[in-house]
């Protein structure tokens, strides 16, 4: 089973395992981590916004244009910003480092 590292606002690296196919943001919620993520996946907000490790990002599949607008209504924007609902768990993701972004 693969595992995300989540990186908190405090700074704190919490290591949890994720079943394939279900998408970060899904993971995060379902282990009460601090993430807002009003939509709940429906790729209509940009509560779930992490920032996801440089050295991973370029693995994942590229944004998709609805989802780039959204992202440009996040704060805290960064170059490898993503909406973690538009990230599915899988095998070549394992041991992905994603920074969570104050809820603020």
């Amino acid at each position: 089973m693969p595992v995300i590292h989540f990186v908190t606002t405090s700074g704190e690296t919490l290591t949890l395992a994720a079943e394939n196919g279900r998408s970060i943001m899904e993971v995060a919620k379902a282990n009460d981590l601090p993430m807002l993520a009003a939509c709940g996946g429906a790729l209509a907000c940009a509560t779930c916004h992490v920032i996801v490790d440089p050295e991973w990002y370029d693995r994942l599949d590229p944004p998709s244009e609805d989802e780039e607008d959204l992202l440009d209504t996040a704060h805290g924007l960064t170059p490898t910003s993503r909406l973690c609902c538009q990230i599915r768990v899988s095998d070549a993701l394992d041991g992905i480092r994603v920074t969570l972004t104050p809820m603020d």
